[in-house]
């Protein structure tokens, strides 16, 4: 079990990183914690005693700013928030999305400045622990005065309304919180919004997209070795001294990978190769790919800002207790992130999709067609090409920046919006349709291997073809592509293909994280 403290240091992707691959992870409250919620509850009570107007405390929000509220009602505003704010549609986000959201609320609620009771973080603190998990629709959130929609199902959960999901099963979330032996919570002065503010939702499914990126841009990596081993190409132009010429940081650490990649290959050691040099979709790996871990580390130091930042309005300065009013709520950070990962993602798939297409062409690769014996009576991989065109060209599609689309709301007083949150959740399907394409160049990366045995390659490309061959056979007739394609793609998300050069050189992975300040 993985102890996550919720301090005012923060936490690093790499913690979270490790709590994702496992999923058993709870939560613990320190005492600079705890003092520092105290305090911000004692300011928010003493702002209100002494007659402050504070916006979504004693009066309305939005366009409602400037009604005031009774001191008898303020309670009961902040259940009408949460109600009012559960609008979400669609199908509920992914459980870990979820999860890791309350964990980054826990974050801005136990630094004090956004005036909650201690009871009511101890109380998030228990549901995270005890994996009580709200239903979320994934929809509704324009990532404007934070994630609105979904936090406020998250809230109303948290108050008994709604559903949630507890080991497994889902329920009404009144039932859930009794199981899990925790008493629903009675919003009190500020609660409701301090919960329905923030960018939580956004953000992880950002950082759930870069953990993904992680796995599939290894995966790459393999791949791409593969093709060139499979395909006749030369690691030639992996030489670290054309690399150097340029100096992109990116693209020199690649390079190095894919060179570590393919020594001692006996496929690199059979003589002068027939091509002066390779097509782009070999050659210019590093470039390439390169440049996607330079957009994989922007996004993850970010996302690591953002991580235990406060985005609530108005915030309490803990030193003066003055209520500040700003709109640290607004996630064009996080939808900007999300737009980089995307374009890093299609990029990825676009570069590998070509590789396939080179592979089966026997004009180039100087294997049978469709890498298949008998060609004619069977059409080996000709559709597994066609099912990676396809994918491509979906995720290109769905590349387009989100972060630009602004489109006004409450009454023009929310009037640019971020889109982060539509950014953010896109990225699953297009990292899954990533995985997808790798799978296709994997497998048949490891088919091009078996036609030309016996050379062998190098030792580390060896080893990710014997892990292929111990559930896929190789192709020597036709049979159903799907299942092997949906079985390697499996692999990739659970990060087999994973070799300790790529690992090395990931921001949310690697030993050493100087450029990001991950730690």
């Amino acid at each position: 079990m993985i102890n996550v403290p919720i301090s005012a240091k923060g936490i690093s992707l790499r913690t979270l990183s490790k709590a994702w691959s496992s999923d058993k992870w709870r939560v613990t409250l320190p005492e600079d914690s705890l003092t520092a919620v105290r305090q911000g509850a004692h300011l928010l009570n003493q702002g209100l005693a002494s007659g402050k107007v504070l916006y979504s405390v004693n009066t309305g929000v939005g366009p409602l700013g400037t009604k005031r509220i009774s001191d008898d009602q303020l309670g009961e505003l902040q259940h009408r928030l949460v109600l009012s704010n559960c609008a979400g549609v669609g199908d509920p986000l992914p459980r870990v999305v979820v999860r890791r959201a309350m964990l980054l609320k826990l974050l801005s609620l136990a630094s004090g400045q956004t005036g909650v009771s201690l009871h009511l973080v101890e109380t998030l603190a228990g549901a995270i622990n005890a994996r009580f998990v709200p239903v979320v629709p994934a929809q509704g959130s324009v990532g404007a005065s934070g994630d609105l929609a979904p936090l406020a199902h998250i809230a109303a959960a948290l108050c008994g309304l709604g559903e949630a999901e507890l080991d497994g099963h889902r329920m009404p979330s009144g039932d859930a919180l009794a199981l899990a032996g925790i008493k629903p919570i009675a919003l009190g002065v500020k609660e409701g919004a301090a919960l329905l503010n923030g960018t939580e939702i956004s953000t992880s499914l950002a950082i759930e997209g870069l953990f993904l990126a992680e796995r599939c841009f290894a995966a790459a990596v393999v791949s791409g070795a593969l093709s060139i081993e499979a395909g006749g190409g030369t690691a030639a132009t992996f030489d670290p001294r054309i690399h150097a010429a340029r100096g992109q940081s990116g693209q020199i650490a690649v390079a190095a990978a894919y060179a570590e990649l393919l020594q001692d290959s006996e496929l690199q050691q059979e003589g002068k190769k027939t091509r002066i040099q390779d097509p782009y979709s070999l050659r210019c790996q590093p470039q390439v790919m390169g440049a996607v871990l330079d957009c994989l580390n922007h996004s993850a130091y970010v996302l690591q800002r953002e991580i235990g930042g406060v985005t609530d309005n108005p915030l309490i300065c803990l030193d003066t207790g003055e209520f500040l009013y700003g709109g640290n709520f607004h996630a064009q950070p996080i939808g900007m992130a999300s737009d980089i990962l995307g374009m890093a993602i299609s990029n990825i798939g676009n570069m590998a999709e070509r590789r396939v297409a080179l592979l089966v062409d026997s004009q180039f690769s100087g294997l049978p067609d469709f890498l298949v014996s008998d060609g004619g009576l069977n059409s080996g991989f000709m559709l597994g090409q066609v099912t990676a065109a396809a994918l491509v060209s979906e995720n290109k599609h769905r590349a387009a920046p989100a972060s630009i689309d602004s489109i006004p709301t409450g009454a023009n007083s929310e009037d640019f919006v971020s889109m982060a949150t539509h950014a953010g959740n896109r990225l699953l399907s297009m990292t899954s349709n990533l995985a997808r394409i790798l799978a296709i160049e994997i497998l048949a990366g490891c088919q091009g291997l078996d036609l030309r045995r016996p050379k062998r390659s190098s030792p580390y490309l060896e080893t990710f073809w014997a892990r292929v061959r111990e559930t896929v056979p190789a192709w020597e007739r036709d049979r159903m592509l799907s299942p092997d394609i949906e079985h390697v793609a499996t692999l990739i998300k659970q990060g087999v293909f994973m070799p300790e050069p790529v690992r090395g050189i990931l921001p949310t992975l690697r030993t050493n994280s100087t450029g990001t300040h991950l730690e």
